[in-house]
């Protein structure tokens, strides 16, 4: 039970570390551009894939745990959460060899694309905690308290994925190349 306390200790700690550094790194990362650099610009269309990918693959993990297929479940988490640091590090890479692009569209359209580009990156820091808190409670063999926290993950993290590839799409006309 003791040690059981102090894994669970050393994990909150961890996951609280990751939590506030990966979004202060990115945050930092983003408004550095490496001189000299060639603009990585065939990066945006695969990384919008990567994020389609995570979104079907954690359908895909939901659907094999409800079928009992825990093992199943365990490799396709663990491949959506490889897709997302793989994710991280394009985007990251991108903007620091591209300008941001600005957003070219007018009118409603203008307004929902800020609405999806702001709910999508702050979801997206929210969700960094969710993942390591529900993907832990495995690690601790805490199934019960893995479901709970799922409960919550799942929706958001399908949500970041999901209105990651609409902001693609929506930004892309407006992509120099």
């Amino acid at each position: 039970m003791e040690t059981t306390l102090k894994q669970e200790k050393k994990v909150k700690v961890w996951i609280t570390i990751l939590s506030i550094v990966i979004p202060v790194v990115v945050a930092v990362l983003f408004g550095y551009k490496i001189p000299n650099a060639k603009p990585l610009t065939f990066l945006p269309p695969i990384y919008a894939t990567i994020n389609g990918s995570t979104a079907l693959l954690l359908i895909v993990a939901v659907m094999a745990i409800k079928n009992g297929k825990q093992r199943l479940h365990q490799r396709v988490m663990t491949t959506c959460i490889v897709l997302s640091v793989l994710f991280l590090v394009m985007y990251v890479a991108y903007h620091m060899t591209s300008d941001s692009t600005p957003y070219g569209g007018e009118g409603f359209l203008r307004g929902v694309y800020f609405f999806i580009l702001i709910s999508h990156i702050l979801l997206s820091i929210a969700v960094i905690p969710l993942v390591l808190i529900t993907y832990s409670k495995t690690y601790l063999k805490d199934f019960k308290a893995h479901k709970a926290w799922a409960k919550y993950t799942f929706p958001i993290w399908l949500y970041v994925a999901v209105t990651g590839v609409i902001v693609y799409l929506m930004i892309s006309p407006y992509y120099v190349h």
